[in-house]
């Protein structure tokens, strides 16, 4: 067997060989799957004890427990979670070209993907807006930003999040995810 050989993708057929529309298969050599596994689980390690060290850290020391932190802990646990949950058949999918889990959990692992990274993004806004109200007007901060206000924002991130990730998906919408 040759280099390019070892390299290269192959259409094998289809995901589901008894369905007529069934996706295309593409089977990658071990050579490309087994570092890429690797790699992938590497990397869905280090999120899930990274962000799990985030949210010990800040819960642990009482001096830590400000409204910035709060945004930082629930940002935390979106991206928990997306380690934990999301990435794992994701990593599957990407590498065997196949959804094998089944229609349900494929709108499930959809609508909590949305979900997840879209809170994960909003929790990035609200920090932004934090800190500038922390860098340009440092003499109101501690009036406008209080943690009633940070409990706020972080309700809004997950149920703007959870409505529009999990209406979009089991509304039937026909929406193409790909």
């Amino acid at each position: 067997m040759t280099l390019s050989q070892l390299w290269t993708a192959e259409s094998f057929g289809l995901c589901f060989e008894r369905l007529n529309d069934s996706c295309v298969k593409t089977v990658y050599s071990p050579v490309i799957r087994v570092p890429l596994y690797f790699l992938f689980a590497i990397t869905i390690i280090v999120i899930v004890f990274g962000n799990l060290w985030v949210i010990c850290t800040i819960s642990f020391f009482q001096q830590l427990h400000t409204p910035p932190n709060y945004l930082i802990v629930s940002m935390a646990v979106a991206d928990l979670l997306l380690g934990s949950f999301v990435m794992p058949p994701s990593m599957v999918r990407s590498l065997e070209t196949c959804w094998y889990f089944g229609d349900f959990f494929c709108k499930f692992h959809s609508g909590t993907d949305f979900t997840l990274c879209n809170a994960s993004v909003l929790h990035l806004t609200f920090i932004s807006i934090d800190r500038y109200y922390a860098v340009c007007q440092p003499l109101q901060y501690h009036r406008r930003i209080t943690t009633r206000v940070s409990i706020a924002m972080i309700l809004f991130s997950w149920c703007f999040s959870a409505f529009i990730g999990f209406g979009i998906i089991f509304s039937e919408l026909k929406i193409e995810i790909n």
